[in-house]
């Protein structure tokens, strides 16, 4: 069906400005891009409000006049119980409506960045039918990097599957940051875990892996995280993360932002944290020489963000490994007759053109991220574990918007830029983050004209996200296609209300006029008082919620009982199999994970190494 009508009432385009016309066209690509089932659900809902339309006034929405569109929108706002499913139609429109807008205003130009290093590439569909290696790699995100640098340096010949494609920072530079996104993401940027409530869990897909789209925000493992990995749960590597996290921060020059890129979204969250008293600070990040273009999520278009792909494959090419791209490994093979019991074989992938080729080696590290190894573990017989795919954390997420009486203009600067830790021991992380228009998880309110109002005043907003270090609430299901369940657990959904008035208020200290929450039926707090009797009468599965870094689906520990991977990484049950992806690590590391992926593939190859 055409959107055309659809997209006309949500943005209320009276034919005066001509980007909104461009809109529809661009949805389409955006919704051709995710599964299935999604864009189905968003053709159907459309299509449903397009019936209402009709039964309204006789006449789809594409025939109707801007003053009868915005009365049909009208009708369906009054039904509070459709405001959640209407917010949730807006966010593909946005991001189109978001692109086009950019687009028509003019794109601040990128300088043209320097050359990347040189990676050892070679698309599946040229890999011959049948070869041998040392050791098979899956997956080229932050720990499979690592893993493949790590056992290239000891003399292992070394091949690096990856079931994505290489982009080079060249290929950035010169496209719209949405027309990056639908490449870079898995299903699009749309995978979900359903649950009460579901949540948007966006995961990279490219050689780097999430390395590639994340906010580059690098953390240190907090000492109280590692040691509980240590004590309750036995990951006997705990105690090397130390060095190993060193050896991370050197790899991805991670150093503290400087102010002068930071941009005025991190300067607001910095100055109204100092009002309040609230411990904040520049971010430390793998970004030297970032020039604040803000679209670290859809691929740095300078070269500056240290992305794995420029920093640790690299140095794992340099010393004889290789990288086969469009690769998605069906299974891990296993040679059963062996004394001792089973052991690794190798691996057989498809290309993504079709057909299948074999890699036989003795050593097979899965690295294919924590959502993704539970399934390859299934396809290949190794999947007995009873905890394999559960213990999945998923640092639940929600965004607050604060809109000031100056032009902040959020998307000039950093796109991850302060950090506020005051309530970090409560489990609460607040990030001031921005992204290129409409990319955001915040999504803004009104339908019809209020809508387009609010895009129109999106330069006075500033933006803030919290995630929550949740309880593992998770599990990863099916074989051949991932399938998530999720459900937020009760102590969560009081943590994210939590958030969201802790990021109420320090907006409001910082100078905010009004606080946009994100809540459909009460979406705007002039005063903190205000915040406290919306928060009051709604629950956590009221806000936009999305769901960042899962961990813990194939977790290190000494119980057999509890941990498909023993103490130093070995997957039970068969030799020649390590785990060294997030799914490896033993809880919520209750930060952003990149340096406490990387340090611990470091511990559990080196620990392989020397045994």
């Amino acid at each position: 069906m055409s959107l055309t009508g659809f997209v006309a009432a949500l943005l209320a385009d009276d034919g005066t400005e001509p980007w909104p016309a461009r809109v529809p066209a661009r949805l389409d690509r955006v919704l051709d891009a995710m599964p299935l089932p999604a864009r189905s659900g968003v053709r159907a809902a459309a299509l449903a409000v397009d019936a209402y339309a009709v039964a309204r006034t006789g006449r789809g929405l594409a025939r109707l006049t801007p003053a009868e569109r915005e009365s049909v929108l009208a009708g369906l706002g009054g039904h509070r119980a459709l405001l959640p499913l209407l917010d949730v139609l807006k966010v593909p429109v946005l991001l189109a409506a978001g692109t086009e807008r950019l687009l028509q205003d003019g794109a601040k130009p990128v300088a043209p960045a320097p050359p990347d290093p040189p990676l050892d590439c070679t698309p599946a569909g040229a890999w011959p039918a049948r070869s041998t290696a040392d050791a098979v790699v899956v997956g080229s995100g932050a720990g499979g990097a690592v893993a493949a640098r790590t056992l290239a340096r000891a003399g292992l010949d070394v091949v690096v599957l990856e079931e994505g494609h290489h982009h080079s920072t060249a290929s950035f530079g010169g496209r719209a940051p949405l027309d990056r996104f639908a490449e870079l993401y898995r299903d699009g940027g749309a995978t979900v875990a359903l649950g009460d409530p579901p949540l948007l869990l966006p995961v990279g897909r490219a050689v780097g892996g999430t390395t590639v789209v994340n906010s580059g925000t690098c953390y240190r493992t907090p000492g109280h995280v590692v040691a509980r990995w240590r004590d309750d749960f036995g990951f006997a590597l705990a105690e090397r993360l130390g060095p190993c996290l060193d050896e991370a921060e050197r790899t991805l020059r991670v150093a503290r932002q400087p102010l002068d890129v930071l941009g005025t979204n991190g300067r607001l969250a910095l100055a109204g944290a100092e009002r309040l008293g609230w411990r904040a600070a520049p971010l430390r990040r793998n970004a030297p020489g970032c020039k604040g273009s803000c679209q670290c999520v859809v691929g740095c278009p300078t070269g500056a963000k240290q992305s794995v792909q420029l920093s640790v494959l690299p140095d794992a090419c340099a010393a004889g490994a290789r990288i086969v791209t469009g690769a998605r490994v069906r299974r891990v093979l296993v040679d059963g007759d062996r004394p001792g019991g089973p052991r690794a074989a190798g691996v057989r992938v498809r290309r993504d053109g079709g057909g299948e080729f074999e890699i036989l080696a003795p050593l097979v590290v899965v690295a294919a991220g924590a959502l993704q190894s539970p399934p390859l573990l299934r396809r290949s017989g190794l999947g007995g574990h009873p905890r394999l795919g559960r213990n999945l954390s998923v640092h639940p997420a929600t965004s607050v918007a604060g809109r000031f009486a100056e032009p902040v203009l959020a998307w000039e600067g950093v796109l991850q830029s302060a950090g506020v830790e005051e309530h970090h021991g409560e489990g609460i992380l607040i990030e001031a983050t921005a992204t290129p228009p409409g990319m955001g998880s915040f999504v803004l309110p009104g339908l019809g004209r209020r809508l387009r109002g609010e895009l129109a005043d999106a330069g006075h907003l500033a933006t803030l996200g919290a995630m929550i270090a949740d309880r593992p609430s998770g599990r990863v299901m099916g074989r051949e296609r991932t399938l998530l369940r999720y459900d937020l657990d009760p102590r969560d959904a009081g943590r994210l209300t939590r958030a969201v008035r802790a990021m109420g208020e320090l907006l409001l200290a910082a100078g905010a006029r009004e606080v946009l929450t994100g809540i459909p039926a009460a979406p705007r707090a002039r005063t903190l008082a205000e915040l406290d009797a919306v928060l009051a009468r709604v629950s956590a599965r009221s806000l936009h919620l999305s769901a960042y870094h899962p961990t813990g689906t194939v977790a290190a520990g000494a119980d057999a009982r509890r941990a498909p991977a023993d103490p130093v990484g070995r997957l039970r049950g068969v030799t020649g199999v390590l785990i060294t992806d997030a799914s490896v690590l033993p809880s919520c590391p209750e930060v952003n994970p990149q340096l406490s992926i990387m340090a611990a593939a470091l511990a559990v190859t080196e620990a392989w190494l020397e045994r």
